[in-house]
């Protein structure tokens, strides 16, 4: 790869990187391309250089977004598939994901948003559920594969709910309880 390309790569990579953080911390429609554009060092006016419209970078950053779990855990030299459902609940359902929405999971962050988003971008959390679903379903007990994936499915929406309503609530106490509950909840799914 030239320079120019490699250049233009690192460039792309920086504005999804910062376009993931910050739509994950104001929402989709929080954020605008030319303040994304700014914040990441460059002009508007070289946007669509890297990008075909706004819902192409969002479709991109949603994805990011996704990946960061995993990226993370491989950073730390954790490997996702022999965390314990406990494991996956005390990092996902804890005080540092609710106060940091920036470096969290996008369901948490932007479930309503991404319902209304566009078809690419739908189709990227969709492919996210289908495979938490896998994961947790793979750490979840039960006599049948069909017992142990709606145990996932409900695992993963009371994680991703939980963390939503604790960061909701203005009651340091009730937000705390809600991440204990979740958490307790989702760590006894393998039993």
């Amino acid at each position: 790869m030239g320079r120019s390309q490699l250049e233009k790569q690192k460039t792309h990579e920086k504005i999804v990187e910062t376009a993931s953080k910050r739509l994950r911390e104001e929402g989709l429609d929080g954020i605008g391309v030319a303040d994304l554009m700014k914040e990441a060092g460059l002009t508007v006016g070289g946007f669509y250089k890297h990008f075909a419209s706004r819902d192409d970078l969002v479709a991109e950053a949603i994805q990011s977004a996704f990946d960061s779990w995993g990226r993370k855990l491989e950073a730390e030299g954790i490997n996702p598939a022999e965390m314990t459902a406990a494991d996956v609940a005390d990092r996902y359902v804890s005080a540092y994901h609710r106060d940091n929405p920036g470096e969290g999971c996008p369901f948490a962050a932007l479930t309503s948003d991404i319902s209304r988003s566009g078809e690419k971008a739908r189709g990227i959390a969709t492919d996210g559920l289908r495979r938490n679903f896998a994961s947790l379903a793979g750490k979840a007990a039960g006599a049948d594969d069909g017992e142990r994936r709606r145990k996932a499915i409900m695992a993963f929406a009371m994680m991703a709910g939980g963390v939503g309503l604790a960061r909701i609530s203005s009651d340091e106490e009730l937000s705390a309880e809600i991440l204990a509950t979740v958490r307790d909840f989702v760590a006894g799914i393998d039993k």
